[in-house]
């Protein structure tokens, strides 16, 4: 799939992957890798994050960031989930992830994005029309193709989903450092009975997305306007 975006000009294909989209408690992030020009091959043993021990997330990472051109893991915090909306923050994860890489000096022209849904583009009525009327660009304008289960056939995509994984799962664990008795250091921030019970006992924190409905059943548990995910 990546092969198929790239062209002679040197274009460069990113894979993007989200995790945290359905926690309860913590950051959304977004994992971004650029492959090199011509890269054919991925990283032995690399597979969707879902699908691989901690240990071994973590074993992939340096061998992840010597294959790439460049890499990002952008986040955005409870406090922007709540006031920007899921998919905004979302999205704003997303471009912190490109600026990173951009920061590297390999931002992409095209991101393989995992999904149906292309969250990283910037709607056309958020900004206002330009001398054409049409909306102008906010920072980075490449372009985004989404592709169903991509974390499972793209390494690209898959590597990125590493990637994310790996630092939320860090973020998390320091947080229960402070926060023990909601039991983030397993359950990530997800709707575990223990980070639930938790709740109920001791109330929320600064790092829970207020705007979420957190004491309800896991099937009603999520943001109060659209669906809960479930990375």
């Amino acid at each position: 799939m990546e092969r198929s975006l790239q062209d002679p000009g040197g274009r460069l294909v990113g894979g993007m992957d989200e995790v945290g989209r359905g926690a309860l408690a913590g950051p959304v992030t977004a994992g971004l890798v650029v492959l090199r020009p011509g890269t054919e091959r991925g990283v032995p043993g690399l597979r969707d994050s879902k699908l691989l021990s901690p240990a071994r997330r973590e074993a992939l990472v340096p061998r992840l960031l010597a294959w790439c051109a460049a890499a990002g893991v952008g986040h955005a915090s409870p406090q922007e989930i709540d006031g920007l909306g899921l998919t905004a923050a979302l999205r704003l994860a997303g471009r912190r992830a490109i600026a990173a890489a951009e920061g590297q000096g390999a931002p992409p022209d095209v991101v393989l994005l995992d999904g149906g849904h292309d969250w990283l583009t910037l709607p056309a009525d958020a900004l206002p029309a330009g001398p054409s009327g049409a909306a102008p660009a906010a920072g980075w304008s490449g372009t985004v193709v989404t592709r169903v289960r991509a974390d499972l056939t793209c390494a690209s995509v898959a590597a990125a989903s590493v990637l994310a994984k790996v630092e939320r799962d860090r973020i998390m664990g320091e947080l229960a450092d402070a926060w023990p008795q909601y039991g983030w250091d397993s359950n990530k921030g997800y709707g575990a009975v223990r980070h639930r019970r938790a709740l109920e006992e001791h109330g929320t924190t600064p790092h829970h997305r207020l705007s979420w409905r957190l004491t309800q059943p896991p099937s009603a548990a999520g943001p109060s306007t659209i669906g809960d995910g479930t990375t």
